[in-house]
């Protein structure tokens, strides 16, 4: 039984006497476990490092105040990099030079690609990581690396499946930044949304971050859609085209992905915000539930709110370190294929609470999510769905 689920199932710790004495000799003669990281601390992107890096040392104490993992000691050891490739290359070889590392945390899409044939070659790790890129999501092309939740092209998917569900016939518009991460879902949304009878003919591109919109929402005025997803942004220019829509007229639904779900970063739109709507793959730290011990650790530990990227760094080591515990249990060696087996092993795992329903491993990914919207009067994210689980 995972940590996770002793958590869940125990009200009170149990005293252990002499035998914690003998256990923990007993755990000092295993080798440790090195879960090694490449973390945005500083530049761009340290808005969600920080909040990554905090949620991957909680995980990580919870696991070793537990007894590790079967005996063994989790050790984080991550390197900042500025959210810059080659120097999340270069944390990368710092790190697994100087420790036997079997589990790590990557901080980007493009690191995750450049990295994935050193990850095939030595064999010895399974990697998490920032990015949710639908690419990575294939086990043949990159068998050492693991999505903690739905792929982009997933998050879409969930969204849409919402969209079916309250509108059936709806017409959506799709909304994204000319980049990678942004061009990502385009053909899968495109494809999802005509399975589903949708019909999403309203496509547009912009460049990422504080740009004029209004010519792109002179199109969004003549489509006039039911419901727009925004993809490729963290904020801007998400609430200026609200803003430029909201003028004329349109009652638009507006929806966003992971990246722009953070309560916080809506919070920031303003009066604009008050509606918006989105996927989440986890519950929201400050979200009252049963049954879920492990929010209640969280915030027993961290007494204020806690990001997004603070439930996804979370949620990723314990996935990893549930990967690690199935591999020892197995009594098979801790490298890349056996951690890989040991997490698509996975099924109908209870996280505590950091997931509302039992999640379990679909290729590279974990492919549930929620759809919530913010109360501007409550200044939090709601849930407005179930949790959708695409299969």
């Amino acid at each position: 039984m995972s940590i996770f689920h002793k958590i869940a199932k125990r009200a009170t710790a149990v005293a252990l006497g002499a035998g914690l004495m003998v256990g923990a000799a007993h755990a000092a003669e295993k080798k440790d476990i090195v879960l090694g990281g490449s973390i945005p601390l500083t530049g761009v992107f340290a808005f969600a490092g920080v909040g990554i890096h905090a949620g991957i040392q909680d995980a990580v104490k919870i696991t070793n105040d537990n007894g590790g993992i079967e005996g063994h000691k989790l050790v984080y050891v991550p390197e900042d990099t500025a959210y810059k490739v080659d120097a999340s290359v270069a944390a990368f070889n710092k790190i697994t030079s100087q420790h036997d590392v079997n589990l790590y945390y990557g901080d980007s899409t493009a690191f995750s690609k450049t990295i994935a044939p050193e990850l095939d070659r030595s064999g010895k790790m399974l990697m998490a990581g920032a990015s949710f890129a639908s690419e990575l999501d294939d086990p043949k092309k990159y068998p050492n690396i693991f999505i903690p939740g739905p792929s982009y092209t997933d998050m879409v998917g969930i969204l849409l499946e919402y969209i079916a569900k309250e509108k059936p016939g709806a017409k959506v518009g799709f909304v994204h930044s000319d980049t990678e991460f942004g061009r990502d879902p385009v053909e899968g949304a495109k494809a999802s949304a005509k399975a589903l009878g949708l019909d999403m003919n309203l496509v547009i591109s912009t460049a990422p971050g504080g740009v004029d919109v209004s010519t792109e929402v002179l199109k969004m005025r003549r489509a006039r859609p039911d419901f727009v997803i925004f993809h490729g942004y963290v904020l801007a220019p998400i609430p200026e085209f609200i803003t430029q829509a909201r003028s004329m007229g349109l009652k638009t639904k507006f929806m966003g992905t992971f990246w722009s779900m953070d309560n916080s970063m809506v919070g920031k739109m303003g009066d604009v915000a008050d509606g918006f709507m989105g996927v989440m793959p986890y519950n929201y730290y400050y979200t009252k539930a049963d049954n879920a011990p492990m929010l209640d650790k969280i915030r027993s530990m961290r007494d204020t709110y806690q990001s997004n990227a603070y439930m996804q760094g979370f949620f990723s080591t314990m996935m990893m370190a549930e990967a690690a515990r199935n591999t020892v249990k197995a009594g098979k060696e801790l490298n890349g294929a056996n951690l890989k087996a040991g997490l698509q092993a996975i099924k109908d795992f209870d996280t505590g609470g950091v997931i509302g329903v039992p999640v379990s491993v679909k290729g590279n990914s974990v492919p549930v999510g929620r759809v919530y919207q913010y109360d501007a009067a409550k200044k939090q994210m709601v849930a407005a769905s179930d949790w959708i689980n695409l299969d």
